[in-house]
């Protein structure tokens, strides 16, 4: 499994996410990587990505790998839980993933989502209680004590996790994204999330409530149910997803206002809407660096490059956010300003578009005028360049927020 020479080495502990972003956007469209050993091709520009993410020659089906096939990679492997995940919708395409996504996709509907909108008000109302109170007398981590809490209790809420086992699950799947946590530990992780959730199944089954995991349990008009492993497999990733993607959309808008002052003041003064915050947020400093993975069923061509069948394609979101061709030549800076709508894809695109990014919306515009309303004058209580990035491969997270709430 020996890589070319112009391979980028994608850093598992993540010590410069920034010249990682700049050394894949030289090397557009497609750029050679290696993944803790293993290579890949990623796709860095949005135009190459877009055509990339319908192709229906791309597919979710690690068996189309043929590193897999040929028992190089094997579950030793510590990105493995990302790919061979169990059955579930992000794990199969065409007709068996509309069966699996469907009910995701009826529960989160525009209307579902306004319905639970004064639950998460009221949550993030509770959250900034704790926060005013913990950092009453100094510095607090606005990640532990909000940004963490906040997409957990949502998603528990939409799903019917009990608050009780909020932290347990967080600290799960903290350790099984985590680059410094051994695979067999990572493996034994992805074991007691398959016995909580069929646990979960097997309790909503037999007392069906209204969230969720009852209603992927439930067969309507005649459709054909979900196996129990399916609805393992869809929420297992759902909370994985649902959480880790709103803690980092958070927490990079955050930072990204208090890096630039000038602009916070502007939607402070209401001169600039929080939606442009979220969707520049969304567009810069993307909650997910890197989608793991796709496999070519054929030889496809990119940009004058060849993706060889059996190999596997990344998406990496954070430098197509970046792409200059798309986002003009300032792509590399935060601007709340820029012209809207800002089309980026950082939810994906195509059938395998993420089910939660209206969620994922939502609560941030909620989250952050709150945040703000109830602390103009936060500001971190650290120098920025002194946060350290959570060793994840996949996700943009921070270990930690640390902020002063009152300046």
């Amino acid at each position: 499994m020996n890589c070319p020479h112009a391979t980028v080495v994608i850093d598992p502990l993540v010590r410069d996410l920034d010249g990682e972003t700049e050394a894949l956007r030289r090397a557009e469209p497609l750029a050679r990587v290696e993944l803790l050993g293993v290579p890949a091709w990623t796709v860095t520009r949005h135009a190459e990505a877009r055509r990339l993410l319908v192709d229906s020659r791309l597919v979710k089906d690690i068996g189309a790998w043929k590193l897999w096939r040929s028992g190089e990679v094997t579950h030793d492997w510590p990105l493995i839980g990302m790919i061979d995940a169990g059955r579930s919708m992000f794990t199969v395409d065409g007709e068996e993933h509309r069966r699996l996504r469907t009910k995701t996709s009826q529960a989160l509907t525009p209307r579902r989502l306004e319905a639970i909108r004064p639950d998460i008000e009221q949550l993030t109302e509770e959250l900034l209680d704790a926060l005013a109170e913990q950092g009453r007398d100094g510095v607090v981590d606005l990640k532990a004590v909000f940004a963490q809490p906040l997409p957990m209790r949502v998603v528990g809420l939409l799903m019917g996790v009990d608050r009780a086992l909020h932290p347990m699950l967080t600290r799960r799947y903290k350790a099984f994204f985590s680059m410094l946590t051994p695979q067999e530990e990572r493996l034994a992780l992805l074991a007691e999330l398959d016995v909580f959730y069929a646990e979960l199944v097997r309790e909503k089954t037999a007392r069906p409530t209204d969230d969720l995991t009852s209603a992927l349990i439930l067969a309507e008009d005649g459709g054909e149910p979900l196996t129990e492993e399916e609805v393992v497999g869809n929420l297992k990733a759902m909370v994985a997803a649902g959480h880790e993607t709103t803690i980092g959309l958070i927490l990079n808008a955050v930072r990204a206002l208090l890096a630039h002052p000038d602009q916070l003041r502007k939607v402070l003064d209401g001169d600039v809407p929080w939606e442009s915050v979220v969707e520049e947020t969304l567009r810069w400093d993307t909650p997910t660096t890197h989608l793991l993975m796709r496999f070519a069923t054929e030889d496809i061509q990119v940009g004058g490059q060849t993706i060889p069948e059996g190999e596997g394609v990344v998406i990496s979101y954070r430098a197509i956010g970046r792409d200059t061709a798309q986002h003009g030549p300032d792509a590399g800076a935060f601007d709340v300003t820029r012209p809207a709508p800002i089309r980026h894809m950082t939810f994906g695109h195509g059938a395998h578009i993420c089910p939660g990014a209206a969620l994922s919306r939502v609560e941030a515009g909620i989250a952050l005028p709150a945040l703000f309303g109830r602390f103009p004058d936060l500001r971190l209580a650290i120098a920025d360049d002194e946060i350290r990035k959570l060793p994840v491969m996949t996700q943009n997270d921070m270990e930690a927020f640390p902020v002063l709430l009152h300046g």
